[in-house]
This record gives structure tokens, C-alpha cells and sequence, in this order.
């Protein structure tokens, strides 16, 4: 399943994020890639240990967890750090698969060096840039039947299955900024998880439509029973 989650960041946030990253120490985007990514690679990155990182890595799961949508969607048990990345002009990512497992640096215990191990289910891109800012720098998807292109105004997100080939093309005018970070669920398999994020909507669109039917408390004790029988804890 893929899913537009718009303003997950309003404009004044935006603008604040856009700031902060105007002064930000930028890095070879290959720090975080994985040895087949890494030669398809080609951006800045934020190092996820910079302050400046760290503070809007902070802002973006305060702004998640207030997200309806996301929620219902992701399911998260564990959201990995977000990450910042800069593609400038002829930067691009070529056709790769998101890394099966991160392990997150900001949540370090003496029992775990390299840091928290996150499942990657789904992956995210949280566009801080809006689309006249820059030409290319388009996110490709590919799908079952289809390749699927996201450019999203900036504060929107795409939420997306990590297993997915992917790619970002060239960007061949100005800037384009985005966060990207990835999602272990609760709901390991993606057909049960898109079944309950289905229902949950239904439910929300019954309970609009139809305030008081009595058919909801059913609904919603069925929903929380799948998701009880499937969570993965």
C-alpha cells in the first residue's frame, strides 16, 4: 500500500525545518547506505548525530504521533530516527531495496553498540521541499502492475512498503530536501495491516455518516480482536 499523508508538517513548520537546514553540515549521503545502495547513491546527508538533526529528528515524531492517519496506516511499534537528505543538481538514488533491518544510533544501550535494531516495514519521505523548487528529484515506486511517481507539496508525506523497489531521479534544477525514515508496525504483514487500516477507515467514515449506530461498537470490538489476534509484540 502506498499512502499521501498530507500536512504532517504545517508551513510554518516547514519553514523552520528549512531554516535550520539552510545551516546544517551536510555529508555524503553514503554514510547510511548499505553496500549495494551505495553505488546508486549519489546526495547530501544530515549525520544523524548532529544537533541540528537531533532537534528536527525530535519535531518530526512529536508531528507523527498527532498524525490520525499515520497511525491508523503504520501501526508503529518503533519509528527509526528520521533522517535528512539534500539531492542538489545531478544528484540521484538509482533502483534499490531498503535495508530488511536498521539499527538506531539515538537509542544506544550498553547491550546493543550499534544501536536499536528496527524492522523495516514501511518507509517514509516527508517532503520539505515544495515541487516548484526544483525539477526531477522525483520518487519512483515500483508496484506489482505499476511504477508509481510521488513529487508531494512540502509537509506531505508518502508512506510506502520498504520492500519496494525505489528510486530518486536527478534532480536537474535546484534543491530538493526531504526526511526519510523507516517504520517496524505492530502488524508484520502488510495484507493484514492494509485490512485493518481499511476497516479503521470505514469505521471512521460510519461513525461521520452515521453517529450512534450501534453497528460501530461491533465494527470497532472486531477491529481491536484482528488486531489483538495479529500485533506482533
Amino acid at each position: 500500500m502506498l499512502l499521501h499523508i498530507p500536512q504532517v508538517l504545517n508551513s510554518e513548520q516547514v519553514a523552520h525545518f528549512r531554516e535550520r537546514l539552510a545551516q546544517a553540515p551536510w555529508a555524503d549521503g553514503r554514510i547510511t547506505a548499505g553496500y549495494q545502495s551505495a553505488r546508486a547513491k549519489r546526495n547530501l546527508q544530515l549525520p544523524e548525530t548532529d544537533p541540528i538533526a537531533e532537534k528536527l529528528s525530535d519535531a518530526v515524531r512529536i508531528a507523527l504521533k498527532r498524525n490520525a492517519l499515520f497511525l491508523s496506516a503504520a501501526l508503529p511499534r518503533r519509528i527509526f530516527s528520521p533522517l535528512f537528505n539534500c539531492y542538489q543538481v545531478s544528484d540521484g538514488f538509482g533502483n534499490h531495496v531498503d535495508n530488511a533491518v536498521r539499527y538506531d544510533r539515538s537509542q544506544v544501550s550498553p547491550l546493543e553498540e550499534n544501536g536499536h535494531p528496527v524492522r523495516t516495514d514501511l518507509s517514509a519521505t516527508l517532503f520539505l521541499s515544495s515541487p516548484d523548487d526544483y525539477e526531477g528529484g522525483e520518487l519512483l515506486i515500483e508496484e506489482l502492475l505499476e511504477t508509481r511517481q510521488v513529487k508531494l507539496p512540502a509537509g506531505d508525506m508518502v508512506l510506502y512498503p520498504a520492500t519496494s523497489v525505489h528510486r530518486v531521479e536527478p534532480v536537474t534544477r535546484g534543491e530538493r530536501l526531504a526526511s526519510f525514515f523507516w517504520i517496524q508496525s505492530l502488524i508484520r504483514n502488510a495484507g493484514q495491516r492494509e485490512l485493518l487500516f481499511n476497516l479503521d477507515m470505514s469505521i471512521q467514515k460510519l461513525e461521520r455518516d452515521h453517529p450512534g449506530d450501534p453497528t460501530i461498537v461491533e465494527l470497532v470490538g472486531t477491529y481491536h480482536n484482528l488486531l489483538r489476534f495479529w500485533t506482533d509484540v
